[in-house]
């Protein structure tokens, strides 16, 4: 689906706020509501707009520590990366994973309530995964920027 100016107009205004009631996205917009609404339909049919969320402030939910890991696997065979990305995807403390090129095989990011919480998941949990020969992590002082926008 190729995009024109008004569908990335919709996509700016619905990453800042996915609640709005189609009339006030028209009206956002400049279009009418029924022609907004299909524009909308077509970029959800094709994928573009994946799904809807409440983003949630951790540190009201008790989950004040986030940590970055940086895994370095024994071996980059078929077998040992799948068998890890399916460990990770059971771990509801790992909130995003990259499989990378460069120093690491993958970069995690960790959310959790403290230290003493993460310590506990990276015994438990984290270490427990087989094939996993280094785990590094680094522990961020003040997040300086987090956006969900994408920049269109």
């Amino acid at each position: 689906m190729k995009l024109d100016h008004l569908d990335k107009r919709i996509l700016q205004v619905l990453q800042q706020n996915g609640k709005l009631q189609n009339n006030e996205l028209a009206e956002k917009i400049g279009l009418s509501p029924s022609p907004c609404l299909r524009r909308v339909k077509q970029l959800e049919d094709a994928g573009i707009i994946e799904k809807y969320v409440a983003l949630v402030d951790s540190h009201k939910v008790d989950l004040k520590l986030t940590v970055f890991a940086r895994i370095w696997l024994k071996e980059q065979d078929e077998k040992t990366v799948n068998q890890f990305i399916e460990s990770i995807m059971d771990m509801p403390e790992v909130v995003e994973c990259q499989l990378m090129a460069g120093d690491c095989d993958f970069f995690l990011r960790i959310v959790v309530s403290d230290l003493e919480a993460y310590r506990k998941f990276q015994i438990h949990h984290l270490n427990k995964i087989s094939g996993i020969q280094n785990v590094k992590t680094e522990i961020p002082l003040q997040k300086i920027k987090h956006t969900t926008e994408l920049p269109l």
